[in-house]
């Protein structure tokens, strides 16, 4: 029986840790438009592990495939920004992407209080 409640509370701190890390990663894509985002990634890719076993590793995954599908398309906008094509692709498409990933985010943090996995 102590057994049971030692893996209850091991999967709490787990969520509480993803808790965290979805606000840290919402606060640094807030205010440097996700520069910033490299620093709870490192914690994802150091806590995933943990949480095997658990419906948070999928939350891990979701974070982490989330901040490098952002990244590739903001560096596509960017290589927009600097062509032919020039701004008129680029803010577009970098508006959509941050729409993006401000929904995964949120997306992420409402279903991990909902106690769901994440695809």
């Amino acid at each position: 029986m102590s057994q049971e409640l030692i893996l209850d509370s091991k999967a709490e701190a787990a969520k509480d840790t993803a808790r965290i890390l979805y606000v840290v990663h919402g606060l640094t894509f807030f205010f440097s438009l996700g520069l910033l985002s490299i620093l709870p990634l490192l914690f994802n890719y150091a806590k995933r592990p943990e949480s095997e076993g658990t419906l948070v590793y999928s939350h891990h995954g979701w974070m982490i495939r989330s901040f490098w599908w952002y990244v590739i398309w903001m560096l596509v906008a960017g290589l927009f920004a600097v062509t032919v094509v020039g701004l008129v692709v680029a803010v577009p498409l970098a508006a959509i992407v941050w729409i993006w990933k401000a929904y995964r985010l949120i997306r992420g943090f409402v279903d991990l209080n909902n106690n769901r996995a994440m695809p």
